[in-house]
């Protein structure tokens, strides 16, 4: 596996979702929870996806409860947490592992492409983002207190590098 293209994640409704279905977007893909006291990052992920969405941006949103057990809820919980509390409208998929035993292999791919503070690819916290361009390829890899915003410049310079087409 070579590409982000090269994988498949269920929806947060169970329906499989072959990834190359983005290809020639750019994607912020994050590992999401509802009850994380980087939650409110929601709001900063949804503004970002909005503002670029029609320029080939996407957000990918992976829930994942291996983290404090701070997203413990089913598919349904998720679904209205997000909607309710902050009026998601880019894609959820269904609630996976980023680490350990089963970890999901696209996050192996993710962790192993652009790994952390000193060569970790260990995933330390929910809201680790990851920055793809419009070939699949992870550009660069952004930590849990990082704020939507930051990325903002490093999206803003692949918008600008190659338009979609």
């Amino acid at each position: 596996m070579t590409t982000i293209y090269d994988f498949e994640a269920d929806l947060l409704d169970g329906t499989p979702q072959k990834l190359d279905a983005y290809r020639g977007k750019l994607l912020l893909v994050v590992n999401v929870a509802s009850k994380c006291g980087f939650t409110p990052q929601y709001e900063g992920l949804e503004a970002l996806y909005l503002a670029h969405k029609d320029r080939g941006f996407e957000v990918l949103g992976f829930p994942c409860n291996q983290f404090g057990h701070q997203e413990p809820g089913d598919a349904d919980a998720i679904r209205n947490f997000c909607s309710t509390k902050y009026d998601v409208t880019f894609p959820l998929f269904a609630k996976i592992d980023v680490n350990g035993a089963n970890t999901h292999p696209l996050y192996k791919f993710l962790k192993h492409a652009a790994p952390g503070v000193l060569g970790s690819e260990a995933i330390k916290w929910n809201f680790t983002k990851f920055l793809i361009d419009r070939d699949g390829n992870v550009v660069r890899r952004y930590a849990s207190a990082d704020a939507p915003e930051k990325i903002g410049g490093d999206l803003a310079a692949l918008l600008q590098a190659r338009s979609p087409g």
